[in-house]
This record gives structure tokens, sequence and C-alpha cells, in this order.
């Protein structure tokens, strides 16, 4: 994973610093999700004392809820442990956040690509724990760390933007096709880029005629500053904008739209269900749920992005004794990436089904390789084209 630290190097060397500035976090403390489990609101006596550190929420149907369902479901095996949630909505303060409450806690679920500069916090802190999720780590310079007491995931995203992208292009109508993304961070741009390989894959191979629509207004700038294209939000909290990007779309002829936008994409969601034709695709959990519409559903399918179990394989390691820190890259080969088929969870022709677990055991072979921000593929032209 050496190539995606030193790419986040380039980004996040001013981010340390402005992270070392002193600040606090809001702390919306909810041990065990309503209260400990010692029964009277304390934490003193916990075994692990865990805390998850975000800018929207763990409510946001998505990312940040999938990682704290990790961590409630190591807690309902381990009742002697607690987690409290923190949210802090400013980006620059998140690491600062870190910093101050480093001593209050024995480990920290750090969900998304702002927590990547929290290296020296780490380093600093050797007798704690810490699990960031979407990034590797660096230190105030900028250069990348591995540490002991560091376990960094980040995931093969362009693998179910690449399903993502397949179902778009076998399911529309109208042969307009788009994914909506918060802020074009790697993680993002791996969707998206995901999700137009899969477009081309379908087109090319399985007969699809889809365009994947873009709105150069929208158009997004990755970490090292170059341009991406796609439609980005700019936040993953602004669902106001969301609305006005999805309705753009829309009114552009597009029938499907895949979202991975957090918080912000559900103001594309309820753009495509007053739309009232348009399909959704969710992102990282399965949305079926979010896409409630009247007496049906917009939600076509969801793409998966396994966070919840790795989360919680991570914290049973810590509490047993067996944890060991190193930046794991997790894809369909560890069952960590995939695309929701289960009856009644997604609405999916049977022949794109078939299509799709064809796909699905290509790509977990290796046979296919979708374009990612920083793999050396394009859209246009990737292994398995």
């Amino acid at each position: 994973m050496k190539r995606a630290k030193k790419l986040a190097a380039l980004f996040l060397s001013l981010a340390m610093v402005l992270a070392l500035a002193a600040c606090g976090g809001k702390d919306n403390t909810n041990d065990n999700g309503g209260g400990s489990n010692g029964g009277d609101g304390s934490t003193a006596d916990a075994k692990l004392k865990i805390c998850i550190i975000t800018t929207t929420g763990i409510d946001d149907g998505s990312f940040n809820q999938n990682c704290y369902e990790g961590i409630q479901a190591f807690i309902a095996d381990h009742p002697d442990c607690t987690v409290s949630d923190i949210k802090e909505p400013d980006y620059n303060e998140l690491v600062p956040t870190v910093e101050r409450m480093a001593g209050d806690y024995d480990v920290f679920v750090l969900p998304g690509f702002n927590f990547s500069a929290c290296g020296d916090v780490a380093a600093a802190n050797p007798d704690t724990y810490f699990l960031v999720v979407d990034s590797t780590i660096t230190d105030a310079e900028g250069n990348p760390v591995t540490l002991d007491n560091v376990y960094t995931m980040t995931f093969s995203e362009q693998e179910g933007g690449f399903f993502s992208g397949v179902a778009a292009a076998l399911e529309t109508k109208t042969g307009k096709v788009a994914v909506v993304n918060g802020m074009a961070y790697p993680s993002n741009v791996n969707y998206q880029f995901g999700f137009m390989s899969g477009v081309n894959y379908a087109n090319k191979h399985f007969g699809a005629s889809a365009t994947c629509v873009e709105l150069p207004s929208y158009a997004g700038v990755d970490v090292t500053g170059a341009a991406v294209g796609g439609n980005y939000i700019g936040d993953f909290g602004d669902e106001a904008t969301g609305k006005v990007v999805g309705d753009a779309l829309i009114a552009e002829g597009c029938d499907v739209l895949f979202v991975a936008a957090g918080n912000a994409g559900n103001g594309t969601f309820t753009a495509a269900k007053e739309a009232g034709n348009v399909w959704l695709i969710g992102c990282d959990v399965d949305q079926y749920d979010d896409g409630a519409r009247g007496d049906g559903n917009a939600m076509l399918t969801s793409c998966l992005k396994v966070m919840d179990v790795n989360v919680q394989r991570q914290l049973e390691a810590i509490y047993d004794g067996t944890f060991a820190g190193q930046d794991a890259f997790l894809a369909a080969d560890t069952d960590s990436t995939g695309y929701v088929s289960a009856e009644g969870r997604q609405q999916l022709s049977a022949d794109t089904l078939e299509k799709l677990a064809e796909c699905y055991e290509q790509v977990k072979s290796g046979a296919i390789v979708p374009a990612a921000n920083f793999n050396g593929h394009t859209p246009d032209n990737f292994p398995g084209l």
C-alpha cells in the first residue's frame, strides 16, 4: 500500500500542521448507543473504552454508520466494553480532537480520509489503539508511517463502483447514468472510476448502450490536484447541494444514479424519489430501506464495502491480545467488497444478476481490474476490458 501512502502524503502535510493546533471536538458521547453496559452510565471499569469520531455522525445510513455497527457488534459480545461517539464537523479540527482525547480512551475508530494526519498523535500514544478506515497515515511532515498500535484499512472501492456501473448500464432505459460523489478523496474517485469502468465493460461485453453523464460545474479535483471529472457535491453533509446535483443530472436524462456521498447523498435520494422514474444505487452498505418511495422503492441495489466486519475483527484482536498494526488493503478476495443480490433487497433483473455474478468471479480472481484513482488504469483501458 506504499502508493496510497505516498499520494496521501502530498495532500496531508498542510493538514497535519493545522491538526497540531490546540482545539476541542464536539462530544456527543453515547456509551453503547444509549448507556454503558455497567448500567450506571460510567465507563470507568470498562475493559476497552472505544471512541468513534465522525464529521457527520454515526447515523448517516452509510459509511460512518457501518463502522459504528462493527463496534456495536463487538460490544454485544463483550459487555465489559463501552463506546462513545464524537461528532466534529470541522475537518481541520478532527486530528486535534483525537490528540486532546487520546488519554481518555483505549481505542479510536476513525472513519475517513481526514484522519490520515494522525500519525504523530498515534506515535505519541503507543498504548492507545487506532483503527483508521479509508486511509493510511502520515507524520507531521507528511511522511507515511506504519505503527504497531495502528491498523489502517483501505478498500478496493473501484470494485463496488464497477459492479454498480455494470448494473446501471444494464438497467437504464434512457441510456444515461451517473455517479454522484461527496469529495474527491481517493476512495470516492475509486468509486467514480470503477463505475465508469463498469459502464464501459457492460457496453463492450453485454451489449449495453449507456453513457456516463458529468456536470462540468461539479467536476472533481483529486488530492494531487488532477482533474477527475465526475459529479462532486463538495461535501459529505450538504444535502441541499446533493439535491441540486441530483436534479441537474435527472434534467440531463439520467435514470440511474449511483450515490457515494454520505449524508449529502440523501439530497440526491430525494431528487430521485421526487422524479419518480429514476433508480438509485446505494453505497457502502445495503441502503434499500432508504429508497422507500410511496408504495414502492427507488433503490435498484447497493454496492458494499464491508467495514463493520473488519472493524469488529480488529476490536476482537485488541481484546484478546492478538492485534498487529498494519496497513491492510481489502477487496473481493477477502469478501470485503461486493453488491446486494439478496431477494427483497434489490430490484435487478434476473439477467443483470447473472451477469453481475459472472463479473464478481472475474474481479475476485483478478481477471478484471477496474480503474482506480492511482492504480495506473483508466475507465477506458483496464485489465479485462
